[in-house]
C-alpha cells in the first residue's frame, strides 16, 4: 500500500536517504529542508511524488504554514518524520551562548514545535505515525557532547509524555535511537577544541573515524522504514548492535544505581505513608 510521508532535514545523510528509499519503494514524500535545490536531481527522477518546500525548523510560524500546505496537498500523511538537527562537540564550559541557544531552537524546540503542529492533522484523519530522530544519546552520555544530549534526553522526555495524549486519536509516535551510523553528520558538527584546564582529560579525545563506526546509513533507514510500516511500530527503535549494547549497559547501571537507593528512599515518606506501606 502507497504511503504519504512527510520528512524534515531532507538535505543530508539520514534524511536524504529516507527520501529516496521511500521514493524508490513507490510512496510520495513532502521533504524539507533550508535548500531546497538540493533534491532538484530527485524531483527530476520522480516528478510529482516528490513535494518539496524551504523549512527552517526554528521558525515555528514557518512550521506551521509548511505542515497546513503538505497535508492540504497529499489528504493524508501517514508518516512524520522529525529529522533536522545537528551536533556540537564541546566540554559544557567551553560551549559559547549562541551556541547553547541554536542547538536547542533547532533539535528541541524545532522538534517539540513540528510535533505540535502535526498532531492536530494527524488527529483530524484519524490516526498516523509521528516519529523523532533521536540517538543512543538520548539514553546515555558521552563527555564534550552534553549540548546535544540537552536536545536528546529533552526530546525523548517530551515523545513519553505525548504518546499517552495522542494515543486515544489513533497517533502513534516511535523515537528513532540510532548508535554511531556512517553519515556525514559526525563531519559536519562543530568541533570545540577544548581549553586548557579539560586538555589531556576525558573530553580531549579524537573522533572516530567515520570508516570505524559500526552502522550502515542504508541499513538504518531501511529498519527505519521496515518499522513505519509495520503493524505495531515500537516505541523506541534502537538501530545498531553499539546503541543495542550501550544503551542495555547504561541502562542496567542507572537501575542498579536506583534499586540500591530503596531503603534510604523511603526516609523521605511521610511517617504515616511508611507505616500503611509497611
Amino acid at each position: 500500500m502507497s504511503r504519504s510521508w512527510f520528512v524534515t532535514g531532507a538535505s543530508r545523510g539520514m534524511g536524504r536517504e529516507l527520501v529516496e528509499q521511500v521514493l524508490a519503494r513507490g510512496d510520495r514524500v513532502a521533504a524539507t529542508l533550508r535548500r531546497p535545490e538540493q533534491l532538484d536531481d530527485l524531483a527530476a527522477r520522480y516528478g510529482d511524488r516528490l513535494w518539496v518546500r524551504e523549512l527552517d525548523v526554528t521558525d515555528t510560524a514557518r512550521v506551521r504554514t509548511v505542515v497546513e500546505e503538505a497535508f492540504v496537498a497529499h489528504g493524508r500523511i501517514d508518516v512524520v518524520v522529525s529529522n533536522a538537527g545537528y551536533g556540537v562537540f564541546a566540554t559544557a564550559e567551553d560551549l559559547t551562548d549562541a551556541q547553547i541557544d541554536q542547538m536547542i531552537a533547532t533539535n528541541l524546540t524545532g522538534s517539540i514545535q513540528l510535533a505540535r503542529a502535526v498532531v492536530p492533522h494527524l488527529r483530524a484523519q484519524g490516526g498516523g505515525l509521528l516519529t523523532q530522530m533521536s540517538s543512543m544519546g538520548g539514553q546515555l552520555a558521552f563527555p564534550s557532547f552534553s549540548l546535544y544530549h540537552v536536545t536528546k534526553w529533552g526530546i525523548e522526555g517530551f515523545f513519553d509524555a505525548l504518546a499517552a495524549e495522542v494515543e486515544p486519536f489513533g497517533i502513534r509516535t516511535t523515537l528513532i535511537e540510532p548508535g554511531m551510523v556512517r553519515t556525514g553528520f559526525f563531519d559536519a558538527a562543530t568541533r570545540v577544541p577544548v581549553s586548557a584546564p579539560y586538555r589531556g582529560g576525558p573530553a580531549d579525545q579524537e573522533p572516530i573515524p567515520v570508516e570505524e563506526m559500526t552502522d550502515s546509513q542504508e541499513r538504518t533507514v531501511a529498519g527505519i522504514i521496515r518499522a513505519a510500516v509495520s503493524p505495531n511500530p515500537p516505541r523506541r527503535l534502537v538501530l545498531g548492535s553499539d546503541a543495542w549494547r550501550l544503551m542495555t549497559g547504561a541502562l542496567r547501571e542507572r537501575l542498579a544505581e536506583v534499586e540500591a537507593q530503596r531503603d534510604n528512599a523511603a526516609t523521605a515518606d511521610v511517617e504515616d505513608t511508611r507505616v500503611r506501606a509497611g
